[in-house]
């Protein structure tokens, strides 16, 4: 059967002048075939190299890509993890070196002590436009009380001193919780005497109880041996408001002149 194919390859090797063997010739250019026990010849397809090249770059595609995943993921971890804590240690630096801006309460933004709406010891009607430019420090009291409402205007009148040429750039304002007492000639004797800048303020019973809701100002009058010795208890605090008419600072009543005056200072800037 071989010589039956040895023909056209013996021709076609003599007009080519190849001088190989015959045999050797034929057995490349013929399909391969393998011989099983008991089976048949079985022809066996020639490998395309072509494909086994394509194939193998595949595979070392995929190597390389499913090795770099795992790789991309750690970084990306170790990214998230290097921001955090750098942010955790900005936090820590901030907190520790930053200083409160006032010694005193900051309430800058607040929905309350916005404005009043008052009276002055001449009669002229007195709204917070009308110190706009100035610090303002305003405090709700009594001319009968005590002990509290002196001690405050006379810490006020201290700072307000503390700050030399600038004292004149700070109004302190004195509103009274009593208008039944306090009229307008005692405010004009009572406020200057601690200050010859401060003004006392008053109006209607109306006109108090509103400025002091505004304000969040507690009062109440408690009763006295006579009718006309009672006396009020009352919020303490002072509220001050910068030059442009913003609220800003609550002074409590124990605040100390020295800190009262910084804080305005910074307040005046």
């Amino acid at each position: 059967m071989l010589s039956a194919y040895a023909a056209p390859f013996n021709a076609i090797a003599a007009k080519a002048g190849d001088s190989r063997p015959r045999a050797l010739i034929r057995r490349s250019l013929l399909p391969c075939r393998i011989q099983r026990p008991g089976v048949g010849r079985v022809d066996r397809p020639v490998r395309n190299i072509a494909d086994d090249a394509s194939q193998s770059s595949d595979r070392k595609i995929l190597s390389r890509t499913s090795g770099a995943c795992p790789s991309v993921a750690d970084d990306s971890q170790r990214q998230r993890t290097c921001t955090l804590l750098l942010t955790l240690l900005v936090c820590l630096l901030l907190a520790y070196c930053t200083k409160p801006e006032f010694n005193n309460i900051d309430i800058s933004g607040a929905d309350y002590a916005r404005d009043f709406a008052l009276t002055d010891a001449s009669g002229a009607r007195r709204m917070l436009a009308d110190y706009r430019g100035r610090v303002v420090v305003l405090f709700f009291g009594y001319t009968h009380c005590p002990d509290v409402c002196p001690t405050t205007l006379t810490q006020l009148a201290q700072a307000r001193r503390l700050l030399g040429p600038d004292a004149g750039r700070v109004q302190v304002l004195f509103v009274t919780l009593d208008p039944e007492r306090d009229t307008a000639q005692l405010l004009a004797r009572y406020a200057p005497a601690f200050d010859p800048s401060f003004v006392g303020l008053t109006g209607t019973q109306p006109q108090i109880e509103a400025a002091a809701r505004e304000f969040k100002v507690f009062f109440q009058k408690v009763t006295g041996p006579t009718s006309d010795s009672y006396t009020l208890d009352h919020s303490s605090g002072s509220f001050v408001f910068d030059p442009q008419g913003r609220i800003r600072l609550y002074l409590p009543d124990r605040a100390q002149p020295d800190q009262i005056a910084a804080d305005l200072k910074r307040l005046l800037g």
